[in-house]
Formats: structure tokens, C-alpha cells, sequence
């Protein structure tokens, strides 16, 4: 009789399923903890132009945006229909720009700070002005890193 005997009627055994769970629960903890939600939600209505060369900002967490539009319909009775600055969430005053600009310096690190970016979302209709209005006050806050922001243009 020979040494070595092969063994029949054995299978492999099942993969255990008891851990499924708590991976189930780390990778829903793992996701809720890294999701970003929206910060504010916008009360002007902005359509943004459409450009050919664009650059993606690197940092979000460094900028900030301006949105200059007309309110929206639930708020065009408190506000009227001229162009409107929304700062964060709220609409605001153009000379509330230094303080909203100070106000998220203060959130930042200090050697951040020369990165910050304000990021222009202006409607089409907008007229000049009212944008050289808030350039000026970004002037004044000493903010120098002024953006556009623009949708792809479609071909």
C-alpha cells in the first residue's frame, strides 16, 4: 500500500460571512466621515459663460465665492430684480466683502493665507459695474488672486 493517499470527498471550505457586516458599517463610517456637503445653497440666479481656456483650482478649500445674479423668484420681493451679491449664504452688501474675506482668513492657516483665491461667479446679465464695484472692495481687503469661474464651451 502506498504512503500518499489522496483524499476524495473533501471540499474546500465556505468563506465565513460573519465580518461582512462590520465592513459593511466601516466603509459607510469611512464615507460619511470624508463627504464635503455644500456649504450654501445659492439664493441669486447665476449663469455662468462659457470659456475655451479654463484652469481647475487645486485647493477648494481656499476659495472663495462671490456670486453676483439676480434673487431668485422667492426672494425678488424682498430684494427686487437688480444684480445681488451672495457671500457664504446669505446676500450681502458689496462693502460686507472685507469682513467676509477676513472672516475665512481667520479659518485659515497662516501661510495659507497668500493662496486664498475669491472666485467670481457672475451672471451674464450683470453689468460691468456692479463687477468693478466688488473688484474695488476686493482691492481694498488687500485680496490680489481674483478668478472667473466659466463653464466649458461646448463644440
Amino acid at each position: 500500500m502506498s504512503k500518499f493517499q489522496k483524499k476524495r470527498g473533501k471540499s474546500t471550505p465556505e468563506v465565513s460571512t460573519a465580518s461582512l457586516p462590520d465592513i459593511i458599517f466601516m466603509l459607510l463610517f469611512f464615507f460619511m466621515v470624508v463627504t464635503v456637503m455644500r456649504d450654501s445653497s445659492l439664493k441669486v440666479d447665476v449663469v455662468v459663460p462659457q470659456a475655451t481656456e479654463l484652469t481647475k483650482l487645486e485647493k477648494k478649500s481656499l476659495v472663495n465665492y462671490l456670486y453676483l445674479g439676480k434673487p431668485k423668484d422667492q426672494f425678488r420681493e424682498v430684494y427686487g430684480t437688480r444684480p445681488t451679491l451672495q457671500l457664504g449664504d446669505k446676500i450681502s452688501k458689496i462693502e460686507d466683502i472685507p469682513l467676509f474675506l477676513e472672516q475665512h482668513r481667520s479659518k485659515v492657516s497662516e501661510r495659507e493665507i497668500s493662496a486664498i483665491t475669491s472666485s467670481l461667479r457672475v451672471d451674464g446679465d450683470v453689468t460691468m459695474g456692479v463687477v468693478t464695484d466688488v473688484k474695488t472692495q476686493l482691492r481694498k481687503a488687500n485680496q490680489l488672486k481674483i478668478n472667473y469661474s466659466a463653464k466649458p464651451r461646448a463644440n
